[in-house]
């Protein structure tokens, strides 16, 4: 996909949502790192289900690091992977308090040295957070990315290294937001809406749909 291209899928997103945000909800940086790490295979949505309560009472490093994951695990258990998710949390807010007086961290290597933390969760919060213009790549935008044409690749390191060579810079900041809602409600997995999609003219898999239906 050539750089034309490029600059007018993303003047496209950009003009129906001007100002895009996670759909995560959340009060603070710990909140918003705690949400990501349950949205691991899960749905934003499932996860904005568990957050409100858990939040209410469990907001803070503190308040999680002296818990055991049995007292955890009542609030998040109808996430998938809660068990495992439980004990990350724990093990990540225990860090926090005990190497960085609570507060997240804000470069790329201590996140992932957190536990329940890689790549894509270290992305949403160097974004979100630092405003770092990093690309997460979930499965939305792995299959965005891929669906499309425009940054085709085999792994969400592949997909992200060709996103982040690929995206003009003035878009870089909300690219990973864009992509993400696109692919979430629009570019869906099952059942892409290509007749009301905003991108359509410029999408590779569009033009293949077309050439077969003539």
């Amino acid at each position: 996909m050539n750089a034309l291209t490029v600059q007018e899928i993303f003047e496209k997103l950009s003009k129906i949502n001007p100002n895009p945000v996670t759909e995560l909800k959340y009060n603070s940086p710990f909140e918003l790192l705690v949400a990501v790490i349950l949205s691991a295979q899960a749905t934003d949505a499932s996860v904005n289900k568990v957050t409100p309560i858990l939040f209410e009472k469990l907001n803070t490093p503190e308040s999680i690091a002296s818990l055991q994951p049995i007292e955890l695990e009542p609030y998040i258990q109808s996430i998938g992977l809660y068990k495992s998710k439980a004990r990350h949390i724990i093990a990540m807010a225990k860090i926090l308090v005990e190497q960085h007086r609570s507060a997240v961290p804000a470069t790329r290597h201590q996140l992932e040295q957190l536990p329940g933390v890689g790549r894509k969760t270290a992305n949403v919060i160097l974004n979100i957070v630092f405003e770092k213009p990093t690309l997460a790549v979930d499965t939305h935008v792995f299959r965005v990315a891929n669906r499309t044409g425009l940054a085709p690749g085999k792994t969400p390191k592949e997909v992200e290294s060709k996103l982040m060579a690929c995206v003009p810079e003035d878009f870089l900041m909300n690219a990973h937001h864009w992509l993400l809602l696109h692919g979430r409600h629009v570019c869906k997995a099952k059942a892409p809406m290509c007749s009301t999609c905003c991108i359509a003219e410029r999408c590779e898999f569009n033009a293949q749909d077309s050439k077969q239906r003539a």
